[in-house]
């Protein structure tokens, strides 16, 4: 068995409770910034930083690390 699947098995359901918990506490005190906020900032504007982003040029397909390695066949 996986390792987390190994530790939850061992833990009490108020064990989990209070793990989930943790995990939400910390996400609920993250930061967060409004995406109109993130891109007024200059480097998302910048052609020469914008040309290099993947976002938003995109993935060239001999690069992309999620493509697809072969397709599906049905006879």
């Amino acid at each position: 068995l996986p390792l987390i699947a190994k530790m939850a098995r061992d833990m009490t359901d108020k064990d989990i409770l209070k793990m989930e918990l943790e995990q939400l506490q910390k996400e609920v005190s993250t930061h967060r910034t409004a995406v109109s906020i993130c891109y007024s900032i200059q480097p998302c504007k910048d052609p020469f930083l914008s040309a290099e982003d993947p976002l938003i040029k995109g993935v060239p397909e001999d690069k992309n690390p999620f493509k697809e390695k072969g397709g599906c066949i049905i006879s």
